[in-house]
């Protein structure tokens, strides 16, 4: 008896440190996702604030090609040597010790990478189009020319940089990121040109090239140039009665 009760006392104790060291595994796999993201997430809340000092010092962060690559390097380094020091702790830092946890480094290295995901195919791309949509306000009475780049951007968190360096531009209009590097920028051709917005200083860090172009003033200029409409000519045309060229019957 006494020994079942020592049984029953002992589950409970056991059961209750294993659900807290699941979820650990789950926030440090969550803070880990996001570390490589600080710096894009930070000026993704900054501009939609309006806080420009803020925005403008994160800017360079992103500016940076390499900024990126280390801070995700650097996110898997932080859950390895987490995973190392839970296994240690729990003497189990070994082949076999990581089979008996592999719970736990699942959850931990797979909630980082499912935040990543979720980050680079809907977060980022969604923040990049919130502020720099073409509104129907800006569009009365323009005839808005299209130009599609795509920009050699290292992620989709870099695309919320090139929006708001693209509304720089006096006469663009809009723009809409699409997945993974492309850009379809509205603009008045009036007010200015490929050639300007192609000149924006972020895109000589990151490449842009132009993948389609319409401008307003081709459509003008093929309306212009179309035949005039041959007037019809019969007995209730205008023509009628006419002293010359008539073509009514007598």
């Amino acid at each position: 008896m006494k020994k079942n009760n020592y049984r029953k006392q002992k589950e409970p104790a056991c059961c209750s440190p294993k659900q807290k060291k699941e979820s650990t595994g789950f926030w440090s796999g969550l803070i880990y996702g996001l570390i490589p993201h600080t710096g894009c997430i930070a000026f993704i809340i900054f501009t939609i604030v309006g806080v420009s000092a803020a925005t403008a010092l994160f800017k360079p962060l992103l500016l940076s090609p390499y900024f990126f690559y280390a801070l995700i390097g650097l996110s898997f380094v932080f859950a390895t040597i987490s995973a190392i020091i839970y296994l240690r702790k729990n003497k189990l830092l070994s082949p076999n010790g990581i089979k008996t946890k592999w719970k736990y480094l699942s959850i931990l290295y797979g909630t980082s990478i499912g935040v990543n995901i979720v980050l680079f195919l809907v977060i980022f791309p969604l923040a990049a189009n919130i502020t720099s949509a073409t509104s129907n306000a800006a569009l009365v009475g323009i005839s808005p020319s299209e130009l599609t780049i795509k920009v050699d951007i290292p992620c989709s968190g870099h695309a919320p940089l090139i929006s708001e360096e693209l509304k720089t531009v006096n006469g663009v209009l809009g723009s809409r990121f699409s997945f993974p590097n492309v850009f379809n920028v509205n603009y008045d051709s009036i007010k200015t040109s490929k050639q300007e917005i192609l000149a924006l200083g972020v895109f000589e860090i990151y490449k842009a090239e132009v993948i389609d172009e319409y401008t307003a003033e081709e459509e003008i200029q093929q309306v212009g140039n179309q035949p005039p409409a041959e007037s019809g000519c019969g007995c209730g045309a205008s023509a009628c009665g006419a002293a010359v060229g008539s073509c009514c019957g007598k």
